[in-house]
C-alpha cells in the first residue's frame, strides 16, 4: 500500500498545487482530459482561486456559482513521507446528470506525472471510494476511456465490475461499478 492521505486542498499546498498543474500542462500537452478529477484546475489563475472553486464545490447551496451543477469534493493526494502532491481525484455527490450518469461517474483523477506508475491512482481511488461510503453512496460509477490501460487496472484492482462500453462524440469509454461498502 502506498503511503498517502486525501486531504481537501487549502492554502498550505498553493505553491505544490500550481506545481502540479504546471507538470500536468507541460507532460500532457497533447491530452484533452488532462486534469480529469482536478475540478478545473486548468482554467483557474491561481491555487487560491481554485481552492475557493474547491470549497464552493462542495455545497449544493454553492456549486452553481462555480459554473458545475452536482456538488463534489476534491481532494488532494498527498503522500505522507515528504508532504508532497501525487495526485488529485474528485468525488461527485450523485451522478443524477446525463453527463455524468452516462460517462463521467462518480469520481476522476489525475496522478501528477513524475509520479505515475507508482500505485497511487490504485491507493487513492481505494480512498475515495471510503469517502463515497461515508456519504452513502452505496455503488460508484468510474469510467476510463477504453485505452487507457492503466486506469481500467485501477478500477479492477478496487473491485470494479465492467458494465459496457459505450462511446461518446467517438472516443470508446468503459464503464465500472464498485460497490463501497
Amino acid at each position: 500500500m502506498t503511503d498517502i492521505v486525501l486531504i481537501e486542498p487549502t492554502t498550505e499546498y498553493a505553491e505544490d498545487i500550481w506545481a502540479f498543474r504546471q507538470e500536468i500542462i507541460d507532460f500532457d500537452e497533447d491530452n484533452d482530459d488532462r486534469f480529469a478529477g482536478c475540478s478545473s484546475l486548468g482554467d483557474c489563475r491561481s491555487a487560491e482561486e481554485w481552492i475557493n472553486l474547491c470549497v464552493m464545490m462542495k455545497s449544493a447551496e454553492t456549486v452553481s456559482k462555480t459554473g458545475f451543477t452536482v456538488p463534489a469534493h476534491t481532494y488532494l493526494a498527498v503522500r505522507k513521507s515528504d508532504n508532497r502532491i501525487v495526485g488529485v481525484i474528485d468525488l461527485r455527490h450523485h451522478i443524477d446528470h446525463p453527463i455524468l450518469g452516462t460517462w463521467g461517474g462518480h469520481c476522476g483523477y489525475s496522478v501528477r506525472p513524475a509520479e505515475r506508475g507508482k500505485g497511487y491512482a490504485k491507493e487513492m481511488l481505494r480512498l475515495n471510494i471510503m469517502n463515497a461510503a461515508k456519504l452513502g453512496i452505496n455503488r460508484m460509477l468510474v469510467t476510463c476511456d477504453e485505452g487507457n490501460v492503466a486506469s481500467e487496472k485501477t478500477i479492477l484492482a478496487n473491485g470494479g465490475v465492467f458494465e459496457k462500453t459505450i462511446e461518446v462524440d467517438g472516443v470508446k469509454m468503459k464503464r465500472f461499478w464498485i460497490v463501497t461498502s
